[in-house]
């Protein structure tokens, strides 16, 4: 986020960084910023931004705001995505602009997330009362996000878990799901299994985003009972962990295919009741 903001015309004076690791990316993507101490870099800032873990960012605000380093007027940003402002509310007692943006974007701290960031929507959450000062909130979060190239999604306070818990979903768990089906390829013997898959889920990704449900396939959905028991057998055989997690998403697939009138009530039930048979 530093970067793409230093890339926007923003001047990034200083940053924290303690790890070897955290020191070279900030090098790497933040050169000529001092490295300091976190309340010396929100000192010396105007923004401050505050790219820390969910868990670690209600300590890092109490802690800053009972270091005298806030100062009316300036422009307080965290990236969490579970939480709203309200975290921020230590320091909003100094007359700082509490902001929430999130970036809906996977990060890894490589140079190409940068250049993931455009394009991608990034959750912006301020203060919710009805007030011209809050609205204010809102629209510099929202300027924050159109100049680095991304595009702004209001995120309700309330709704900042939920909202999160579904990108968490999506995102990591498919990394999950993926790193499983190659896993199952090699010990299948089948190399590259990457290349194998390519793809594959790369038009089941496509399919899903622009046809919801109705991009299933596969034997849930076409009622193979008889081929869901074979998978299963051979799952809790070579692969058991695996095992578990293919019954949980088939099961729910199952019950998506069947709400959606994608398969009728006895092949639901046939599949179903496969599960029930086959548990280990």
């Amino acid at each position: 986020m530093g970067a793409a903001l230093a890339a926007a015309g923003h001047t990034v004076v200083a940053a924290s960084a303690v790890s070897r690791a955290s020191r070279a990316r900030a090098e790497a993507l933040l050169p000529g910023a001092a490295i300091l101490p976190p309340d010396e870099v929100v000192r010396n800032a105007d923004l401050a931004l505050l790219a820390v873990p969910d868990d670690v960012l209600p300590g890092l605000v109490r802690g800053l705001a009972a270091s005298g380093c806030l100062r009316p007027g300036q422009i307080l940003v965290h990236t969490c995505g579970s939480h709203g402002v309200g975290v921020l509310g230590p320091a909003a007692e100094h007359d700082v602009l509490p902001i929430a943006l999130h970036p809906a974007m996977t990060i890894t701290g490589r140079p190409e997330d940068v250049t993931r960031l455009t394009g991608a929507c990034v959750g912006v959450t301020a203060n919710s009362s009805p007030t011209e000062d809050a609205e204010a909130a809102w629209l510099v979060g929202e300027a924050l996000v159109v100049e680095i190239g991304a595009e702004p999604v209001r995120i309700p306070e309330e709704m900042r878990p939920l909202y999160h818990a579904a990108l968490a979903h999506g995102a990591n768990h498919l990394i999950t799901l993926v790193r499983e089906a190659a896993d199952l390829l090699r010990d299948a013997g089948i190399e590259p299994a990457e290349r194998v898959l390519a793809p594959l889920l790369s038009a089941a990704l496509d399919n899903a985003l622009r046809l919801g449900d109705r991009a299933l396939t596969g034997p849930v959905v076409r009622g193979d009972a008889g081929t869901v028991a074979t998978h299963l057998r051979h799952l809790d055989a070579r692969a058991p962990e695996s095992a578990e997690l293919y019954r949980a998403l088939a099961r729910r697939t199952a019950e998506r295919a069947h709400a959606g009138g994608l398969i009728g009530d006895d092949e639901f039930t046939a599949v179903i009741d496969t599960f029930e048979r086959h548990t280990p």
